[in-house]
């Protein structure tokens, strides 16, 4: 690990610290680190120690479950500027999920340890945090709602448009990784797939989803739900 004190310009750029000032967030990315991870490497998994809080540099993360029956699910994907792992971070307690490299990746590495002893001293940090993890818990709840009350089209269209605002308008993702993500089978997702493919609001490519027509899906994305 190197030193990352370039940690500063994704802090002033995320919600949880920018309105701290450029002491607190300087002094925060001093305490910081980097770590260089390859395509598929896990940077944590289930049971392990909770005590750190990463930033992604560049690359692209992904937190995954698996199934009783063997199976992946994605639970986010999570792009440059994105900050994870506040939860075990701030309770100290095991890693509830999996995070792994999807691509060559850098993150920024900052301790519980030394995280804690700031927020001791700046208390309005951890009111920040608290609101952060709110805003986690209230994602997980939309995404088990999408999954009860929209159609699996919604449910893909919703999720292309998400990852587009991340990654553009090319996509490099499987469709067996599509369907983890939405709660269907790789051919469910591919048959949706075709169909907007000869509509022309997507293409294919090997391991890519190219958007065409971002307008076509977000307004396919914006379907009410059955609730």
């Amino acid at each position: 690990m190197s030193k990352g004190s370039s940690f500063g310009p994704l802090l002033r750029v995320n919600p949880l610290f920018a309105d701290l000032g450029p002491e607190a967030i300087d002094c925060l990315a001093e305490m910081a680190t980097t770590r260089i991870l390859r395509s598929g490497e896990v940077l944590f998994q289930v049971g392990d120690p909770g005590d750190t809080l990463y930033g992604i540099r560049r690359g692209e993360i992904r937190i995954e479950t698996g199934t009783e029956a063997g199976r992946r699910i994605v639970l986010n994907s999570l792009g440059a500027g994105d900050l994870f792992g506040e939860i075990a971070l701030l309770d100290g307690r095991e890693r509830t999920a999996d995070a792994v490299a999807a691509v060559a990746s850098e993150v920024f590495v900052l301790r519980r340890s030394d995280l804690l002893a700031y927020l001791r001293r700046e208390p309005d940090v951890a009111i920040r945090l608290i609101g952060l993890l709110c805003s986690r818990i209230r994602y997980i709840a939309g995404q088990m709602n999408e999954l009860a009350t929209l159609s699996l089209g919604a449910r893909l269209a919703r999720r292309l448009t998400v990852l587009a605002e991340d990654f553009g308008n090319e996509i490099q993702i499987s469709q067996e990784q599509l369907g983890a993500f939405v709660g269907g089978t790789r051919e469910s997702v591919n048959r949706q797939l075709q169909v907007w493919r000869r509509a022309g609001y997507i293409d294919l490519r090997r391991g890519c989803v190219v958007l065409l027509d971002a307008k076509a899906l977000t307004r396919m994305a914006q379907e009410p739900s059955c609730a």
